[in-house]
């Protein structure tokens, strides 16, 4: 999932969808006694657009690093209630029908952040977090992926120590990130929070409540939600011990390093649009030049 550059939103509003369309559940999150056995999410009914994804593995499957417990409150009521919110808050306005990336940017609006922002940022900000997650995972990457952490930031050690400083250290609630910095530029949306380092490298970032690096053009390949309901059931206050937990036994290197291609191929893919766009107006120009002199030199000489 990545940002496009800029959104327009649709000129009318979508009609409404209805009283019944705009009515979501708002039940608690509540297991079966044979669904907490199991240990296994189950995908929750949601009666409007965006739907509540279960994590890829069961439940249990991250226990002790992360419990059954933990999992069943953080997804099944904070990342729930985000769902709901949403689809409650966009029936009937422009945003609705749009992907979930482009209601964040849109919604973002150069930081003056719409109703709908927080909401649709936690949707996909869990769906990351999930995703970046894997039973028995953690130590370290291999391949272009520690090529590329190495070349940025000297060591993995070095990625280590300041990834974990940044998770450690975010004041409040918030995520951090590790992220391909795919321009030095400011974007319409919002200001580069990086603008001195070079293109195409990973950065690591943190991010306050539930803006994540799509809206400075960046691409997320992983991410440590430092929210307090993301740790304070099996850790309380110790955020740092839960910081290392999740980097030495959960990360899934092999995730993070599929999404590295992916951000790769998508600036790739960019620039060649872009050279396209620009040999199609350097083109363009020439035309017009060359019309303009042929017409020019049917101008009669005064003199003659």
């Amino acid at each position: 999932m990545a940002a496009t550059a800029a959104v327009s939103p649709p000129c009318a509003l979508v009609p409404c969808q209805g009283l019944r369309g705009a009515l979501v559940s708002t039940r608690n999150f509540h297991a079966t006694k044979n669904q907490r056995q199991r240990g296994r999410a189950v995908a929750a009914p949601i009666s409007a657009k965006f739907d509540l994804k279960p994590p890829p593995y069961p439940l249990d499957a991250l226990e002790p690093h992360m419990s059954q417990d933990t999992i069943s409150y953080h997804w099944g009521k904070h990342h729930r209630g985000y769902v709901e919110n949403l689809n409650m808050q966009i029936v009937g306005t422009d945003l609705d029908g749009m992907s979930l990336e482009d209601i964040i940017i849109l919604s973002y609006n150069k930081g003056d952040i719409l109703p709908a922002f927080n909401n649709a940022a936690q949707i996909w900000n869990h769906d990351f977090f999930w995703e970046s997650m894997v039973p028995n995972g953690g130590g370290k990457p291999s391949g272009d992926l520690l090529g590329l952490i190495e070349r940025d930031f000297g060591s993995f050690e070095n990625f280590s120590v300041k990834f974990r400083s940044a998770a450690s250290t975010q004041f409040g609630s918030g995520w951090v990130w590790l992220a391909y910095k795919a321009n030095r530029l400011n974007v319409g949306n919002a200001s580069n929070p990086r603008p001195s380092d070079e293109d195409k490298k990973l950065v690591v970032v943190k991010s306050p409540n539930a803006v994540n690096p799509l809206v400075w053009d960046y691409l997320p390949v992983l991410t440590i939600d430092v929210w307090e309901h993301a740790y304070d059931l099996d850790y309380q206050s110790r955020r740092a011990d839960y910081v290392s937990m999740f980097m030495e036994k959960l990360v899934s290197w092999e995730t993070v390093s599929a999404r590295l291609e992916m951000a790769k191929a998508q600036v790739a893919e960019r620039e060649r649009e872009e050279e396209k766009r620009k040999y199609g107006e350097d083109n363009v120009n020439s035309s017009n030049e060359a019309v303009e002199m042929y017409l020019d030199s049917n101008i009669e000489d005064p003199a003659e």
